[in-house]
This record gives C-alpha cells, sequence and structure tokens, in this order.
C-alpha cells in the first residue's frame, strides 16, 4: 500500500487538507467506484490525524458529491450517475408514465436507443473546448436517435475524447445497451461523476429536423451536456434536439 501523502501545515484547514488529500487518492484510482474506503480509525491512523478530524473531511467530500456514508455499512467512492436520460426534460402523448416522470414515456413504453452513426473525427473549435482538448484532436462521435413507441423524439450528437474511449471505437453500437454511462464505465473504465445540462430553445437544423420527423425550421428545445469523471475533466459533450412543444420541466421548491 502507497504511504499516504503527508499534510500541508499551512494554507487550508488541517480537515480540508486532509480532504484534498483523499480525493487525490481516489481519483489516482486507489479506491475504485463502488468500493469502500478504510475505516474512519484506519484512515485517521494513516494520516496522523485526531478522528473528529477524519469525519470532517470525510463530511466534505459527501457534500462534493464524492463519496456517501451508508450507515451500518461504512463509506463508499460513489459509482457516479448511472445515466441522466434528456426525456426527462419532454412529456410525449397525453398519457405519459406517471410513475416514472423522468422517462419521458407513454405509459407502458420503455424509450429505445439507436445508434446512427460513430465516427473518428477531428473535433471541431466548440467540441474541443467543451472537451478541454487542442484544436482538431481526435474524438469519437455518435449520433443518436431515442424513440419510444417506435416514434422518433430525440437526436443527440455526443462527442467523446479517442484517447479515454478507443475501446469504442470498433464496437458494432447496435448491440449497446440504451444507458451509455454503465457501458462508459464497463468498457472504457470512464465513470461519469456529475454532469451539467445547459436548456435552450431554437429552430431545428434540416438534417437534425429530417430524423425526427418535423419540418426544418421547427421549434425545439436544445439541451447541451458537459460530463465530468471523479478527476473533473470533461469527458462528454452532448446536444440533444427535441420537440419544443413536448418540453416539460418541473421545478420542486421546499
Amino acid at each position: 500500500m502507497p504511504t499516504p501523502p503527508t499534510l500541508p501545515t499551512q494554507g487550508l484547514a488541517r480537515y480540508a487538507a486532509l480532504a484534498d488529500v483523499l480525493r487525490q487518492r481516489i481519483v489516482r484510482g486507489e479506491w475504485q467506484p463502488g468500493t469502500a474506503l478504510p475505516a474512519e480509525q484506519v484512515l485517521a491512523h494513516d494520516h496522523s490525524v485526531a478522528l473528529g478530524t477524519i469525519r470532517r473531511a470525510l463530511q466534505l467530500l459527501t457534500e462534493q458529491g464524492l463519496i456517501e456514508r451508508v450507515h451500518g455499512r461504512g463509506t463508499f467512492v460513489r459509482s457516479g450517475i448511472p445515466g441522466a436520460s434528456m426525456l426527462r426534460f419532454f412529456r410525449f402523448g397525453d398519457e405519459w408514465d406517471a410513475a416514472a416522470p423522468a422517462s419521458g414515456a407513454l405509459a407502458g413504453q420503455a424509450p429505445q436507443s439507436r445508434i446512427l452513426s460513430k465516427q473518428r473525427v477531428a473535433a471541431p473549435a466548440e467540441v474541443s473546448r467543451a472537451l478541454g482538448l487542442p484544436a482538431g484532436s481526435p474524438v469519437l462521435r455518435l449520433e443518436r436517435l431515442r424513440l419510444i413507441a417506435q416514434q422518433p423524439r430525440l437526436l443527440e450528437h455526443i462527442w467523446l475524447p479517442c484517447e479515454l474511449f478507443a475501446a469504442l471505437e470498433h464496437d458494432d453500437a447496435s448491440q449497446w445497451e440504451p444507458l451509455l454511462y454503465p457501458l462508459f464505465a464497463q468498457r472504457c473504465d470512464v465513470h461519469v461523476h456529475r454532469a451539467s445540462d445547459d436548456i435552450g430553445f431554437g429552430a431545428l437544423p434540416a438534417d437534425v429536423a429530417a430524423h425526427l420527423a418535423l419540418p426544418p425550421g421547427y421549434p425545439c428545445a436544445v439541451v447541451r451536456r458537459k460530463a465530468f469523471n471523479l478527476a473533473g475533466r470533461c469527458v462528454e459533450w452532448r446536444t440533444t434536439w427535441g420537440d419544443a412543444n413536448a418540453f416539460h420541466y418541473t421545478v420542486h421548491l421546499t
């Protein structure tokens, strides 16, 4: 087992400095997503700190969403998000599934996915900026159609850095499951830890409209996502288009 790094003596509060050291150990892969951290007493001994200090450090990492504490079981590195479907922003039909509103699906209808294309290309400027890559870096571009009851509902353009997702380049995408993030973890050891979605509205470009069986220029909602791994690196840039008239978003204030 590697020797834990020494804590800095100046600047950050001791528990915050310890939290940063633990974060670095998680990012390096010393503790994989879904696995348990050592007991608090062991961590306190390894880092020569009081039990109260280790508890404050773990609480900080919990608040930051890096770990989760399960009563009676221990502290675990978060496995990441299994998949946050863009369909949750839409309601298609009058009888959407109230039992599973996040799916946006009609009652009894599970969403389907279809990969229309998968290409290795040079990243356009906007994609390079979003992924933090040098201009023209190789990326994997996916075009994916989301369907409900065999009707096309959303079109997605997904951009992935080739250096992280090389294992997918020669895959048969027709065999992929609908949820991509578990696939990323299993095939590429890329765990999506968090994502940010930016929502806007516009008019459908002609090529997108054709896939959605809508006229060019039709009003659309556009969702742009950045997904990040445990280290905070952007590992996915995604743009999703859907019928603006089906857009539905609920916020609960308490």
